[in-house]
């Protein structure tokens, strides 16, 4: 005879690691970057992107910005606070790169960003079963309030 599980269902508990997993290595790409020093950074890119048309005015702000958006996106996505609209964002800053290493025909590493992009699409399609999360807290603390008689009519 089976028992009936309590939360978290397994569902919820996949999800919750697959979206951990993910939000962990953007979050340490992001901060791994001003660690190694956001300049070495940039240079690098700078000197990736000098055979392709991608002019150094998009590749310095690009370049700058990169770290702290994935910080910003992994973090989110870690405590699974604004879920949805970290996913997306992750999914489209990965479009951005996949755009530039495809014009540097990189594919080895296009196919690995295809790869996140993969997960990004899961995790979108499955956000019904972000229960483990800070919006799910923050949903359920609502729900509550709103079932609350007043204390004064």
């Amino acid at each position: 005879m089976e028992t009936k599980r309590k939360w978290p269902d397994d569902l919820s508990l996949a999800y919750a690691l697959l979206r951990v997993a993910l939000g962990l290595n953007i979050f340490m790409h992001g901060i791994s970057r001003p660690l190694g020093g956001v300049d070495n950074f940039v240079n690098s890119m700078i000197n990736m992107f000098q055979n392709p048309v991608l002019p150094t005015a998009v590749v310095v702000p690009f370049g700058y910005a990169l770290p702290w958006l994935e910080a910003a996106i992994g973090l989110l996505i870690i405590i699974g606070f604004r879920t949805r609209v970290a996913l997306v964002s992750g999914a489209l800053l990965i479009l951005a790169l996949t755009f530039g290493t495809s014009l540097r025909q990189d594919w080895d590493v296009a196919a690995i960003q295809l790869l996140y992009s993969i997960v990004y699409a899961i995790l979108i399609a499955a956000l019904r079963y972000n229960r483990l999360s800070v919006d799910e807290k923050i949903s359920a603390a609502a729900s509550r309030a709103e079932s609350t008689p007043p204390l004064f009519l």
